[in-house]
């Protein structure tokens, strides 16, 4: 390929044992299984960067491999063949991607993936909360189901998509970047992801209930710091508890206590990454916005980001 995307200053491991990259991938972008097709020398290697509430990462296990996992909850993958070939399977389907083809992994969808030698690989992790947000800002129908996308794509299928991306991987290499910049590239991502045909979104401008729900999305970010209950919201638009939790289920495709919890987590991850932003611990934000229970607080967030909030704190700049 000749894009160029993530470079030497990104880098984590080189020429490193595929155990100890499959450890930190297995951590950072999602629980898998690596089978080698043959023994080698330390070959793989790996480059990460946050981008906001996404993750880019660039790696190869040097050999060719067999990656396999059951299923990949609350987040999406993308991932583009830079080198090598790759044969896809999932649920009885199997499709041979080149170099510059693009695969859009699903959550809950088990997936095999077999790499040819010398391959390398371009993964960006999408929690599934920030695509429902991403769709929330759009004004874009979030489908009941949850967005699915189609998985296999062609490189002159992408519209300009590998060209915004080398954009902005320069972005994310950027030291002085702060995360409300990157956050706001991270949208653009996402964005021009739904807004080509390859999901199931509908860009079609929403209308009536949308109004109650944009008052509500105000009082929550005013009062992102407070506690909220059901009958605080449901008077704001004048409707019962059982109405507002259909609401939240069509604009956002989830329950109102989830979305404010989500929204909590959104703004205590941008806190933590944003080096301007004086923090003493993580313990003294998380009981600002409301968590009381630290322990329940850090799962969540770690589920949310695939990190925990002290790996964020101690990655920032």
């Amino acid at each position: 390929m000749d894009f160029c995307l993530l470079h030497e200053k990104s880098q984590i491991f080189s020429k490193n044992s595929v155990d100890v990259v499959s450890g930190y991938a297995n951590e950072h972008v999602g629980a898998h299984r690596v089978m080698q097709r043959r023994t080698s020398d330390s070959e793989a290697s790996l480059m990460h960067r946050t981008l906001g509430s996404l993750d880019l990462f660039q790696m190869s296990y040097g050999s060719g491999v067999q990656i396999t996992s059951p299923e990949r909850e609350a987040h999406y993958h993308l991932h583009i063949v830079l080198k090598g070939r790759c044969m896809w399977r999932s649920c009885g389907e199997e499709r041979g991607l080149a170099p510059g083809d693009l695969l859009l992994l699903n959550p809950h969808t088990p997936f095999d993936l077999t790499y040819s030698g010398c391959y390398e690989k371009f993964i960006i992790k999408l929690p599934a909360s920030f695509i429902g947000k991403v769709c929330s800002e759009n004004k874009w129908s979030y489908p009941s189901e949850g967005v699915r996308f189609d998985q296999i794509h062609r490189r002159e299928q992408l519209d300009g998509f590998l060209t915004l991306l080398s954009l902005v991987c320069q972005e994310a290499e950027t030291d002085l970047s702060i995360f409300q910049v990157k956050e706001h590239y991270a949208k653009i991502i996402v964005s021009k992801l739904l807004s080509l045909p390859i999901s199931n979104v509908s860009r079609e401008p929403l209308e009536g209930a949308c109004q109650s729900f944009n008052r509500l999305e105000e009082l929550i970010e005013k009062n992102i710091k407070q506690s909220i209950s059901l009958e605080q919201l449901a008077d704001l638009v004048h409707i019962g508890v059982h109405s507002l939790y259909a609401l939240f289920d069509k604009h956002a495709g989830t329950t109102p206590m989830r979305f404010i919890r989500q929204r909590k987590l959104e703004a205590i991850r941008a806190r933590l990454s944003d080096p301007q932003v004086a923090v003493s611990n993580v313990t003294e934000v998380a009981l600002d916005y409301g968590f009381l229970h630290l322990g329940r607080f850090a799962n969540y967030y770690k589920s949310t980001f695939g990190e925990l909030p002290s790996d964020t704190l101690r990655r920032r700049g």
